[in-house]
């Protein structure tokens, strides 16, 4: 399983739609909302200019994405961490923590929220990514974790 990240192009906006309504459905489902499903290709398009995005590429085919936005020298927020179902659980999404890491070469502490009742996630950034939950933030009735991770 060959993994590589490919900076995200405006022409990509119709591949990330796809990639998210397929990481985001069982949130959007759960939760009768998710901030990263069904989003339009105009606001996807904006996204992509205001982020630090990439496409999680496996074997060639896109499979994810993980984007960045810089909150202040040396602090960044993970402001997206998304892996299709049927490739989750086989350590894309630790190797996708570990990039941004290697590309944000002046990170100090990295962020970034989840929902709180979501076990497997909390997990993951916790014991897989060495994140710790800083405080709880409500959305509406979603109940989310802050995270923070510093070097």
């Amino acid at each position: 399983m060959k993994i590589e990240y490919r900076q995200a192009a405006i022409e990509d906006a119709e591949v990330l739609i796809d990639i998210y309504n397929s990481a985001y459905y069982d949130d959007y489902l759960r939760y009768g909302y998710c901030p990263g499903y069904g989003i339009i290709k105009e606001r996807m398009e904006d996204s992509i200019r205001g982020f630090s995005k990439y496409i999680i590429m496996c074997d060639d085919m896109p499979v994810g994405c993980v984007s960045s936005k810089q909150i202040e020298t040396g602090v960044y927020e993970v402001a997206n961490l998304c892996i299709i179902p049927e490739y989750q659980g086989k350590g894309i999404g630790t190797q996708a923590i570990q990039f941004l890491k290697t590309t944000l070469d002046d990170w100090k502490i990295l962020t970034l929220v989840t929902p709180l009742d979501k076990k497997q996630n909390v997990k993951f950034y916790t014991e897989k990514c060495g994140f710790r939950i800083e405080s709880t933030e409500r959305d509406g009735d979603v109940e989310l974790a802050r995270f923070v991770k510093e070097r």
